[in-house]
């Protein structure tokens, strides 16, 4: 069952093309008629109308080619539609106005002219709509045939590398684990004096201690070089370090927790790891 709208639509299309069969029948008449005023051989006044009308079509079709063709090029083929209509109107106009005043068609010399010359302008017209067309499509051609290229937008930051399975586990997970033992690692080659003199220490890999809890059961409170340790374990292992997740591991651990100590702390790693940057960058 075809929908609503297309059995609508049938019935629509078949008046439109009624429509316009009519009013090419009856302009093609009145143009054949000017055709024979303006001294076209018998046989070719029948042909005279498709030059003015045949190229108002062909126009029409090349607007809906072009549709995506830049500005210049559908201003030029409007132009031409345009004056194709403004020609088939006046000479319409004036094969009836001139029967309306005479018995018999008759056109003066301007007229006769002007009529004279629309056969070479259609052609040319033709001919450079065509060039036009051509031009556009074999563009579009080329451009669908262009290999599509992943470009990573301007300025933006290139793709994050995979994370390790080690750095997927959360902080607090891993500090719960035992500490297994680091392989040996190749001696690092030896630091200029300005590194080793502002550079921060190491981080360690071993989990920072348990709270011990204090006498009538009260929590003990992390102090400055615990939550230090605690940053630069968390920095260290997944490589930045925030408040949040500082706080939730030393609760885990049995501690209390300032809000600002910790973020002091953490500020602090974060320091020390961009002053070792910096330093290995102009070193």
């Amino acid at each position: 069952m075809r929908p609503a709208f297309e059995r609508r639509g049938r019935p629509l299309l078949m008046g439109i093309t009624l429509i316009a069969a009519v009013g090419f029948v009856l302009s093609y008449d009145a143009l054949r008629q000017m055709a024979v005023a303006a001294h076209i051989s018998g046989p070719l006044t029948y042909l005279f109308p498709l030059v003015i009308d045949g190229f108002i079509a062909l126009g029409v079709t090349a607007l809906l080619i072009l549709r995506t063709a830049p500005l210049r090029s559908r201003l030029y083929v409007w132009t031409l539609v345009t004056l194709a209509t403004g020609t088939s109107i006046w000479a319409n106009a004036l094969h009836a106005i001139r029967l309306n005043e005479q018995a018999r068609l008759h056109l003066n010399n301007a007229t006769v002219g002007a009529l004279s010359a629309i056969a070479p302008l259609a052609l040319a017209g033709a001919v450079h709509l065509y060039l036009v067309i051509n031009r556009h499509l074999a563009a579009n051609k080329a451009m669908a045939a262009e290999p599509p290229t992943a470009k990573a937008p301007s300025g933006g930051p290139p793709p994050p590398a995979a994370k390790s399975a080690a750095t997927a586990i959360p902080a607090k997970q891993r500090l719960a684990q035992p500490t297994a033992t680091p392989e040996p690692k190749p001696p690092a080659a030896p630091a200029s004096p300005a590194t080793t003199a502002t550079a921060p220490p190491p981080a360690t890999a071993t989990p920072p201690r348990k709270a011990t809890p204090k006498p009538g059961g009260r929590k003990a409170s992390a102090s400055d070089a615990y939550l230090l340790e605690l940053a630069r374990q968390m920095r260290y292992e997944t490589g930045t370090v925030r408040r949040t997740d500082l706080e939730r591991t030393a609760r885990a651990q049995g501690y209390t927790v300032d809000r600002a100590r910790a973020q002091k702390a953490a500020d602090t790693v974060l320091k020390e790891a961009a002053t070792t940057k910096n330093l290995a960058a102009t070193a």
